[in-house]
């Protein structure tokens, strides 16, 4: 009977551990040492709570994929947190080679910066790989002065601007307007001597009245997070213009259960004559209408956007 029954408890047990693995792991991932144990803080005021087709919420922070570390990297940034420690399974073979790609690919890490708020948006992302556990530090882009001052002036204008018996379309083009009004393009910024420069912030484009294509994006996607609406930023870079070019950023919008562009900055074009104008040739347009306002005698590339990525325009 002893004979019987150890090969039968040895065979239940392989049977066990076979279709357990992956939450094996998971639970070793957790658990094994003291320092392997995954700190789960709670999400600052700023993350939004809504994700997107190319970036989503994890929810256990165990990655099995290289679209797991996409996911885990973005809910860390979107979630305000300066820091944050995870552990690579042993099933996930090349889990630091592909979080290594990642991390080192400024591209894509512009492209996650994107789908957060403003004020959790990164200037620098470093990292930390010790033997299958990896940490994350976030450097942000704007202090907390700068988001005080921001998020003061944004609701004083807010109470100015919005009109409750206004259409959401309506309360967009007064924001729109104000800052194009208020709002000069700044072309003195050179961006070999500072790594940011305030026209690259929501604070240049409200308190020197001077913004690139950041600032100008960046205080109205601030607008529109206070305004409950569903947005994020879309980003051109080099590899996507034929010509040498810094890249664009511009807002994208749910509105009114469509996907539509916002480009700010092309509505504030710099003229030879040295006059102000507004215009709303990019003001909540469709990608065929945002294509059409490029054409003419230059074919502009400007917003070559990747739908790989901003898959919502797909």
């Amino acid at each position: 009977m002893k004979k019987i029954f150890i090969p039968l408890l040895c065979t239940i047990l392989i049977l066990y551990t076979s279709f357990n693995a992956g939450k094996i792991s998971d639970y070793i991932a957790h658990v094994i040492g003291d320092n392997q144990k995954l700190i789960i803080k709670k999400a600052n005021e700023y993350a939004k709570k809504e994700d997107f087709s190319y970036v989503t919420f994890s929810k256990d922070f165990i990655p099995y994929s290289y679209n797991d570390l996409l996911n885990i990297i973005f809910t860390v940034i979107n979630n305000g947190w300066d820091s944050f420690t995870f552990y690579c399974p042993s099933e996930y073979k090349n889990c630091v080679n592909d979080f290594k790609r990642i991390s080192n690919d400024d591209i894509t890490l512009t492209h996650i910066n994107n789908f957060v708020h403003p004020f959790n948006s990164f200037i620098d992302l470093n990292t930390i790989i010790d033997n299958g556990q990896i940490t994350i530090e976030i450097i942000r882009l704007y202090s907390e002065s700068q988001i005080e001052a921001v998020n003061t002036e944004i609701d004083r204008l807010m109470t100015l601007l919005i009109k409750e018996n206004e259409t959401s379309y309506n309360n967009i083009k007064t924001i729109h307007d104000y800052i194009i009004n208020l709002t000069k393009y700044d072309l003195s910024k050179d961006a070999e001597k500072e790594k940011v420069h305030p026209s690259d912030l929501a604070y240049g484009a409200l308190f020197s009245h001077l913004a690139r294509c950041n600032g100008y994006t960046d205080t109205m996607a601030i607008f529109l997070d206070k305004m409950g609406i569903t947005n994020y930023k879309i980003t051109t870079t080099q590899e996507d213009i034929s010509y040498e070019s810094d890249g664009h950023v511009w807002n994208a919008i749910y509105l009114d259960g469509k996907w539509l562009h916002l480009d700010l900055t092309w509505d504030d074009p710099v003229s030879d004559d040295g006059k102000n104008y507004l215009y709303h040739k990019y003001f909540l347009v469709t990608t065929e209408e945002m294509a059409k306002a490029d054409s003419g005698d230059v074919n502009l590339e400007i917003h070559n956007f990747r739908k790989d990525i901003y898959l919502e325009y797909k």
